[in-house]
């Protein structure tokens, strides 16, 4: 991944080299949508203020932030910088032959960890289960859960063969796989800070604190 440039051959306005962080033994992949221009400096994922809301999320769900970067995995749906929108606020949304070209390497990536837990973070993230009709006030604090059998092929994007729930559910078992849709924590997203809307993420935020507890139960196993 590090090595590719396949999109920028290809006549895409992006800065080469992949940003993703993380271990092969995760039991939580986390795809955000791509990484921004200070991610590419540091060479890790969420590495600024998008950064800094997403791990007050993940700490009030439990997680440190340097032991869920040392122990997890991190990744995006396309690998490197895309550069800035055309009106030069916020980062350019990566085309969908950029995402094709990328799709590869995600499919690898989550073939390889099998992740028990897979949080989409933002739009583009989260579309790549999620029916594009449904907007984040319709999933915000929900989940989908894909038992063992549907996991033969650990890439499973396949919608209709989760259960999509509002909250956790504890009689689920500990075999298969819960995918957990969160926010884009761009500071320039003003979706998380309306009221309403933080109800939401607190609901997201409780489902993730479960899921950490059921994975510690099941790693002492």
């Amino acid at each position: 991944m590090r090595a590719c440039q396949v999109c920028y051959t290809a006549g895409y306005q992006i800065v080469p080299g992949a940003v993703f962080s993380g271990v092969a033994t995760a039991d939580v992949m986390l795809i955000g949508q791509a990484p921004g221009v200070t991610e590419v400096e540091a060479k890790r994922p969420f590495n600024a203020s998008s950064g800094r809301r997403l791990f007050q999320w993940l700490e009030a769900a439990g997680w440190d932030e340097a032991d869920f970067r040392a122990t997890q995995y991190m990744t995006a749906v396309t690998k490197c910088f895309p550069g800035k929108g055309k009106n030069g606020k916020g980062d350019r949304v990566p085309s969908k032959v950029e995402q094709k070209l990328c799709r590869p390497f995600l499919e690898r990536e989550i073939s390889l960890v099998k992740p028990r837990v897979m949080i989409l973070v933002g739009g583009l993230a989260i579309k790549l289960l999620f029916p594009a009709k449904l907007k984040l006030n319709d999933l915000i604090g929900t989940a989908v859960y894909f038992p063992a059998p549907t996991l033969t092929n650990p890439v499973n994007f396949d919608f209709s063969q989760g259960e999509w729930l509002r909250g956790y559910d504890a009689s689920k078992d500990g075999n298969g796989r819960w995918v957990v849709p969160l926010p884009h924590p761009s500071g320039a997203s003003l979706w998380p800070n309306k009221p309403e809307n933080k109800k939401l993420i607190a609901e997201a935020v409780d489902i993730l604190a479960a899921l950490r507890q059921k994975l510690i139960h099941f790693n002492s196993r």
